[in-house]
């Protein structure tokens, strides 16, 4: 059973005390990131070095924090409303314009994606101020819209000045991301502290949720067009069976987290907040880039399955579940308060693979995808078998 919304209201109904319904407007908006995520990972496959990989961690923050910003709002926002939905659909718009502008946003697009990033963000947050206008949402989202306001002069100026630009956009990405953990503070104007955020943490789980498998899905595209260019070699079809396998296994570990042992029992407690800002702002923002660098791997490997393994193979390679498990680490924590030890095994057997891989020459890039699957794999069947079953009757 869901939230009532009435359409003719811009906020949600939040009487009832159950979850928000998510609308059709987000799944909606939600397509737009299938593009986003592609292109990222396009990018980083064509920029593996290391400021290459800056650069693409300071395109995917941004990508993931337009996203992030617009579900929480819909935490509130009733999507049943036509304000909202025409909202959506100029966010979507300009997040359209963000992705498109990602392979050359380092180059000629850097003000197309730095213009719809600061579309995205200012206009969300201004809508937020006049739909809540007399609550103490309004006013957390004022002191928000200040500090986007504020990221938004770095990202404008480094689209200007290309020589500064990759110090200016990692310093709004600073600004934007530590935003809230300083609750949003200006001085004079006090701050807005996690508490005074009300939401229902379960709409923003399924709003992660699937935009996780969004993330899993750019994989099987990925996987789908390589294979179309290549011959179906035993080798190929190995690499292609491991590397599905291990999308298996990154869903998988996903969703073999317990259900029990949460931190906060309350639907809506006061701990809501700082636990979803944990385990869904940041933790999800650290699972879905593995995801994406893992979707990087499987088209190197299954490109290039045998022959010599070099330091970006390498960092693909193990560096994405070492990603995901590490994000998947802090979400497990913010959610249980429990440090799950299991995570914390499987990324040092990756980091030791990772060693072994780089200072001996005896294995194949389609043999260090095998065992970094199987390091994986370990860590599905511990989860399985750790999970609570249910009592017999």
């Amino acid at each position: 059973m869901h939230s009532r919304t009435i359409p003719g209201t811009v906020l949600r109904d939040r009487k009832s005390g159950t979850a928000p319904e998510v609308g059709a407007i987000e799944l909606f908006f939600d397509l737009v990131y299938v593009f986003a995520v592609i292109q990222l990972s396009h990018f980083l496959t064509a920029h593996l070095s290391g400021t290459g990989v800056l650069q693409a961690a300071i395109l995917f923050l941004a990508v993931w924090w337009g996203w992030n910003y617009t579900a929480w709002a819909m935490n509130w926002l009733n999507p049943d409303n036509v304000l909202v939905r025409v909202l959506l659909a100029v966010l979507m718009l300009a997040s359209l314009g963000m992705s498109v502008a990602l392979p050359a946003a380092f180059k000629d697009e850097a003000l197309l994606f730095a213009g719809s990033y600061l579309l995205l963000q200012l206009l969300r947050s201004a809508f937020m101020v006049w739909a809540c206008r007399g609550r103490q949402l309004g006013a957390n989202y004022a002191r928000l819209l200040a500090y986007s306001a504020l990221a938004g002069v770095c990202w404008l100026l480094g689209a200007f000045l290309p020589e500064h630009q990759l110090w200016l956009w990692a310093l709004a990405v600073v600004i934007d991301y530590a935003a809230p953990m300083v609750s949003f503070a200006i001085p004079g104007f006090g701050s807005a502290p996690m508490r005074t955020w009300p939401l229902h943490r379960e709409h923003l789980a399924e709003r992660n949720r699937l935009v996780f498998i969004i993330a899993l899905g750019e994989s099987i595209l990925i996987m789908g067009f390589t294979l179309t260019e290549l011959e179906l070699t035993a080798p190929v079809v190995t690499a292609t069976l491991i590397g599905f396998f291990g999308l298996v296994l990154l869903w998988w570990n996903y969703f073999a987290v317990p259900a029990g042992g949460e931190r906060e029992a309350d639907p809506e407690g006061e701990q809501q907040t700082a636990i979803a800002r944990s385990a869904f702002a940041y933790a999800h923002a650290v699972m879905i880039a593995g995801a994406i660098v893992v979707a990087v791997s499987i088209e190197q490997i299954t490109m290039h399955p045998t022959g010599h393994l070099d330091a970006a193979v390498i960092g693909c390679v193990t560096g994405g579940p070492v990603l995901y498990l590490l994000g998947n680490l802090l979400y497990s924590y913010a959610r249980t308060g429990v440090l799950a030890w299991s995570r914390v095994v499987v990324i040092g057997l990756l980091v030791a693979l990772a060693v072994l891989a780089g200072s001996t020459h005896f294995l194949s890039p389609l043999a260090l995808a095998g065992l970094a699957t199987l390091c994986m794999l370990g860590l599905a069947v511990f989860s399985t078998r750790a999970e609570p079953r249910p009592e017999r009757g």
